[in-house]
């Protein structure tokens, strides 16, 4: 499999003859077996010449096949109706081929890209200079980039009012114009056009419906998984940091809420306004803007499908834009280009810089999890629940991995099984042998634990927690929906959940409203959940119901005391304890902790490695397969990727990987588990990408030999050819490390041929001197 992986070596600096003495100059790799880039990387390109166009801010670009048009914007004294052209392969600035008459000089419109046409809507014009008609814009011009030509569309009918600082973007053959500035007012509606016809194109107000964002400005829009997305922006005096995403189809607003996202995960970005966003793949892009009096440079990351913000951490070597306001940013392939913008001291930006993209694909940890808990396959626990013995099944491996109440009252039922098993077969009782978890799985019974305090709706909840690390959110103002999560807080703090205990908390807080609050705060109360009862907001509303009327005399006494003597607040600077994640858990299982949980064992080159079965199972397609079956009787399984068996340390990274996510690993592990993902049906090709990475990155003097020697064991040929070629460049410093002494006769010859074959006479006599 590895023998067809075709690679290439560049060096560093091409134009530089190779320094065999410089550690520093061992060749990058790059290989050519995937569509992925797997490198964070800011690079400042050439910035454009005063000669071209001036330096500005509140323009616009966009991307068309492989350059970048800039156009409008002011330097400071002037607007500007300039087009420059950016061409990504060259690196060059020029100003871009122009014909017919171009919109007026103008910032703060919007430009997008449909077919081969470049569309500019509205925008503030005039002369800033003297302060004279400065007005808004509702014009729509249309640059056809194969000609050069400006037109202007006359458009018959309703138009939508003039406007600055708007947001626009093209879904489904239209224009779409969102919210904005009028010059007295901070706008909210929403307008469309088609772009098929310049004929018969009429603008058309949308009729919209759902959590409209507030009238804002200054704020960008990104088209993601066939929605747009809006982020922060100024909504009159007030700036919020609210991501709302908005569906074509239905005209229908959500504000995705950041209350589910548990204390000590990533928020999302400060408030700001004059930043930029972009779309690549499942991602959106967030960078700069103002942000309370500051011009933070950090870019910020949402994932669409996970709906969660992280802070991107570029590669050491990039060179990072400073902050910035009223800049414009586009992507061309699997990067974005930023350009210009406003920077400290006011001052204007010629700068243009690229950003790569990493396309790693999603870690599919808790969505493999919560699929072998919704598919219920390999369950090896019943746990049997309240009165009325409700029963839920689960998976030993991962209840005892998340769960310490739990594992205990396991253990506790592992020994009632035994002590029956024992007395029914008239033997003496003994220390506890070998729980059932560890004995083949087709041997298993099933285990039966009861749990007389819980019921079997919110356990079920619990549940999915413990495999998913989340919970689903409740339907905003259902009581019933606010209910059972009361009753699942409830139970995380029975089974000392820290973390569920927080996410309940924040879920219940986000759900409670006027129509609701009166029936939390009674549930809360016969739950003795004093945490719960707030009622502090809204007070004399609250009281003025019927409901609360119907309060029980006790219940009415407290509300209306904590009123009068609200309960101190107990500040504390001791971090809350949020409890463990699922990667922390299974981390800790792998390591150890769930070792007498194991329940079929894995053989490496004959060498036993005891592991669990409803894990292996969720994570891959082949064991899940295996086990379904045709179970070996035994519950041995012999491993190998293919026909090549691992070495013990890239057999312990692939583990590592199937239980918590883990993809650091040494690079000579890399090229074991290249194929992995393949050959074990992983969910995806992510640990493929690292792998990548890794041996692009990270092949270095000191770790030669051992990624040598894992190329001859796979047939990495153009890998070892490689190794080889930085091994006969470094050898003065390769000849001093100890692995050498260990390698194989063939592969000391390998290397002997090697050095004959690229070593000169000169060079020869010069390493001789030096030994």
């Amino acid at each position: 499999m590895f023998a067809t992986m075709s690679c290439k070596s560049t060096k560093v600096a091409p134009s530089v003859d190779f320094d065999h003495s410089c550690s520093d100059s061992v060749e990058y790799l790059t290989l050519n077996f995937g569509p992925f880039e797997t490198v964070h990387r800011w690079r400042r390109l050439p910035p454009c010449d005063e000669f071209v166009g001036a330096r500005r801010s509140k323009h616009t670009v966009v991307a068309y096949r492989d350059a970048i048009y800039v156009f409008g914007g002011d330097n400071g004294k002037n607007m500007l109706n300039d087009l420059l052209r950016f061409d990504v392969k060259d690196c060059s600035w020029c100003r871009a081929f122009t014909t017919g008459t171009p919109p007026a000089p103008r910032y703060h419109h919007s430009a997008v890209v449909y077919g081969s046409s470049m569309f500019v809507f509205g925008g503030y014009t005039g002369d800033i200079y003297s302060n004279s008609n400065l007005k808004n814009k509702n014009d729509l011009f249309e640059y056809k980039f194969a000609t050069g030509q400006w037109t202007e569309w006359k458009v018959e009918g309703s138009l939508p009012v003039a406007r600055s600082a708007h947001g626009a973007t093209v879904y489904s053959d239209k224009l779409w114009i969102f919210a904005g500035y009028d010059g007295n007012a901070r706008l909210n509606d929403m307008w469309t056009i088609s772009l098929q016809d310049r004929e018969h194109a009429c603008w058309e107000e949308i009729d919209q419906s759902g959590e409209i964002p507030p009238s804002c400005c200054n704020f960008p829009v990104a088209v993601c998984r066939d929605k747009m997305f809006v982020f922060s922006g100024q909504s009159g005096a007030k700036i919020t940091n609210n991501l709302f995403q908005f569906e074509f189809k239905g005209h229908m607003w959500t504000r995705i809420p950041t209350e589910h996202l548990l204390r000590g995960s990533p928020p999302p970005p400060q408030r700001r306004y004059g930043h930029t966003m972009v779309a690549f793949d499942r991602h959106l892009y967030v960078f700069g803007g103002a942000a309370d009096n500051t011009l933070p440079n950090e870019l910020h990351c949402y994932d669409v499908d996970s709906q969660s913000w992280e802070v991107i951490h570029p590669s050491l070597d990039s060179e990072m834009p400073s902050g910035r306001l009223f800049h414009a940013a586009a992507v061309i392939q699997d990067a974005m280009y930023i350009f210009g913008g406003t920077v400290d001291n006011n001052v204007r930006s010629g700068e243009m810089y690229r950003f790569q993209f990493s396309c790693y694909p999603k870690c599919t940890l808790h969505e493999d999890y919560g699929k072998l808990w919704e598919n219920r396959q390999f369950c090896d626990v019943e746990f049997i629940l309240g009165e009325r013995e409700e029963r839920v099944l689960g998976h030993i491996a991962i209840v005892t991995a998340r769960c310490q109440w739990l594992r205990k009252k396991i253990l506790q039922a592992w020994d009632r099984q035994r002590q029956v098993r024992e007395s029914d077969e008239g033997t003496a009782g003994g220390p506890r042998d070998i729980p059932a978890g560890n004995r083949p799985s087709g041997t298993q019974p099933m285990l039966e634990v009861s749990i007389r305090e819980a019921e079997a709706q919110p356990f079920e909840v619990l549940m999915q927690f413990l495999y998913t690390d989340k919970i689903q959110y409740p339907r905003r103002g259902h009581v019933q929906d606010v209910l059972l999560i009361m009753d699942v807080y409830k139970l995380a703090l029975s089974f000392k959940l820290s973390r569920l205990e927080q996410l309940c908390v924040q879920y219940i807080e986000a759900s409670v409203d006027l129509q609701n609050v009166l029936s939390v705060c009674e549930n809360a109360n016969k739950l003795q959940l004093d945490q719960l009862k707030v009622t502090e907001s809204h007070f004399n509303q609250v009281i003025m119901t019927k409901e609360f009327e119907r309060l029980s005399t006790p219940l009415i006494v407290e509300i209306v005391r904590r009123k009068q003597q609200p309960p101190p607040r107990l500040y504390s600077d001791q971090p809350v304890d949020i409890g463990t994640s699922l990667v922390q858990d299974m981390k800790a299982y792998l390591e150890g902790g769930g070792l007498e949980f194991c329940n079929i064992i894995l053989l490496l080159d004959g060498h036993p490695r005891p592991a669990h079965q409803a894990i292996l199972a969720a994570r891959s397609s082949y064991f899940e397969a295996m086990f379904r079956s045709f179970m070996p009787e035994d519950g041995q399984v012999n491993i190998s990727i293919g026909e090549m068996v691992p070495s013990k340390q890239a057999f312990e990274s692939m583990l590592r990987y199937i239980y918590y996510g883990d993809v650091n690993m040494p690079p000579e592990d890399s090229l074991y588990l290249f194929a992995a993902p393949y050959y074990y049906g992983f969910s995806n090709n992510r640990l493929q990408a690292y792998c990548k990475q890794n041996l692009e990155m990270n092949v270095t003097v000191e770790n030669v030999l051992q990624i040598l020697e894992a190329a001859d064991k796979t047939q990495a040929l153009d890998m070892k050819k490689h190794c080889l070629h930085i091994i006969v460049h470094q050898f003065i410093k390769v000849s001093k490390l100890p692995n050498l002494r260990s390698l194989s006769q063939l592969l000391l010859l390998d290397i002997i041929e090697s050095l004959a074959t690229h070593i000169s006479d000169k060079q020869c006599a010069e390493m001789g001197s030096d030994i």
